[in-house]
């Protein structure tokens, strides 16, 4: 009898061993599982120009695959790309409106905030040029001549960088063409708007990439450039991580670093050079603003 009981008690002991590593183990679970993964999209909220020029195809893959980050581009007007900066809906900015771009980094909304490339805007229309552009000194002048003669513009209307750019030169020429039967907004991208003016055989606004990318599909042509304060310059900065949990801040400095790093820039420098001949953006990373256009 005796035997019996030791036997049943050694059993019990063993038991509640077993018992005791099996609870250790779920206990354990949780900590090793608790940690997520770090996120490896990045939402980059730009400008319509560097998608409609083809730019961000060749840049995206390059950084993918350096990096293992997954980009997701969306390509609206630059105000609206600000727009989902401030509202922390994007984790890095490419764009290019300086005036706008300015109170986010001043409120803290966006950090590391750095110089990347230039191109310029250029007038473009009919070839026939109804309203005489070719003839004015100025792009301010030139659109003095389409409003006297009441020629019809086509404006992006989507307060994008290109369309900001746009008003402050009306404004510049003391001319309102709001309302105006000749003046057309299309609240589109700027491929969009070419297309659109092409229609109408009007006159419009655009940067000088996204005219050459789609140049072959349209009948317009360069009517007004080269003023210097046409220039059209582009920053990148990431959304601060600070102040909105959702971001990827890492995500966001790892892009912004590999847009002004010494082999990006020489792949912008390089793009379009074998298609157009030319360069459809400079770089610009390291410099001051007021060294551009010397």
């Amino acid at each position: 009898m005796l035997k019996r009981s030791v036997l049943v008690w050694v059993a019990i002991i063993v038991l509640a061993m077993a018992l005791a590593g099996c609870q250790a183990k779920t206990e354990q679970a949780p900590r090793d599982t608790a940690k997520a993964p770090e996120s490896k999209e990045i939402v980059l909220a730009t400008t319509t120009s560097t998608q409609d020029s083809g730019l961000l195809d060749v840049l995206i893959p390059y950084f993918e695959k350096k990096t293992g980050y997954k980009v997701k581009p969306i390509a609206v007007g630059t105000g609206q790309a600000l727009e989902q900066g401030k509202k922390g809906d994007a984790d890095v900015l490419l764009t290019h409106a300086m005036s706008s771009e300015k109170p986010l980094v001043d409120e803290g909304v966006a950090v590391n905030y750095q110089l990347v490339m230039h191109n310029d805007f250029i007038l473009v229309g009919p070839e026939n040029d109804p309203a005489g552009v070719k003839q004015a000194g100025s792009s301010i002048e030139a659109l003095k001549k389409i409003a006297e003669k009441g020629a019809v513009f086509v404006s992006r209307g989507d307060k994008s960088g290109t369309d900001t750019k746009e008003k402050s030169m009306w404004k510049t020429a003391q001319i309102d063409p709001k309302g105006k039967q000749w003046y057309q907004e299309t609240g589109s991208g700027m491929g969009q708007t070419l297309t659109i003016a092409n229609q109408k055989l009007g006159y419009t606004l655009t940067d000088r990439a996204t005219f050459l990318a789609q140049q072959k599909n349209l009948k317009l042509v360069i009517v007004s450039e080269g003023d210097k304060d046409l220039l059209n310059i582009y920053h990148v900065m990431q959304v601060n991580p600070d102040k909105f949990a959702r971001v990827n801040g890492a995500g966001g400095k790892a892009f912004v670093e590999y847009m002004v790093s010494p082999e990006t820039q020489k792949i912008i420098e390089d793009f379009g050079k074998d298609k157009y001949g030319q360069s459809l953006f400079y770089p610009d990373a390291g410099k001051k603003v007021e060294e551009l256009g010397k």
